[in-house]
């Protein structure tokens, strides 16, 4: 399937759009939901796109499915109503959607491709993850596969399928093979990036659709940057 752009406006790139569904491209930086931060989250630009488009009268509803770490960019899904709001949550809280994601990392993993499985337990307090070999108190078990798609000069592009969905699982799990992904001081990576994101992208989601109930793939064209342009 071609990548697709349907629609770039106010730095907003809509990837798929329905009377149901709409899904973004996530740039770096964006966060999707409203935190503490008082920063305005994507889910409320997406809605003043909604309203200016369709010159909406009164409040838009609009649905937050899932999200991306704040560094990360790529594919985000939101519902446009009710309806497809709590099928759509079904689909992902029961795990029935495809995830693919790129990673760019510095050190070459240990295997071209492997399964990693970890014991993932999360630290509120500096909002990290540290994955275990063992299990240990208060984890959860977290698996993914990659393969290496891409060698370049310095850095190596990994393809990651996610089997489960723990706090900042990618980043954690590669930190662990001594592969932190490029940007991610959190993670172990030496240096921050420029824009201040990280080198991991939502490249793919695959799920049924919560009311036509047709298989959709959505591919998410990658950042401008030398490095994931050479990817």
């Amino acid at each position: 399937m071609a990548e697709k752009i349907i629609s770039t406006k106010s730095n907003l790139q809509v990837l798929h759009e329905d009377n149901h569904i709409i899904v973004i491209n996530k740039r770096v930086g964006d966060i999707v939901q409203g935190d503490k931060t008082g920063d305005k989250p994507l889910s409320e630009v997406v809605k003043e796109f909604i309203k200016e488009k369709y010159n909406k009268p009164g409040e838009v509803f609009l649905g937050v499915v899932h999200r991306l770490d704040r560094p990360t960019t790529g594919i985000v899904v939101f519902a446009k109503t009710s309806k497809a709001l709590t099928r759509l949550n079904e689909l992902f809280s029961n795990r029935e959607t495809h995830k693919t994601y790129w990673a760019v990392v510095k050190n070459k993993p240990p295997k071209n491709e492997d399964n990693l499985v970890h014991f993932i337990k999360r630290n509120e307090k500096n909002n990290t993850s540290k994955a275990h070999l063992k299990e240990v108190p208060d984890s959860k078990k977290a698996s993914l596969d990659y393969k290496i798609i891409k060698e370049l000069n310095n850095y190596f592009t990994l393809e990651i399928n996610l089997h489960t969905g723990r706090h900042h699982q990618i980043r954690a799990q590669l930190s662990i093979i001594g592969c932190p992904i490029k940007g991610d001081l959190k993670y172990g990576f030496d240096r921050s990036n420029p824009d201040g994101g990280i080198h991991l992208h939502a490249r793919k989601l695959v799920f049924i659709h919560p009311v036509s109930k047709e298989e959709l793939t959505i591919l998410a064209p990658t950042p401008e940057d030398v490095i994931w342009n050479a990817v």
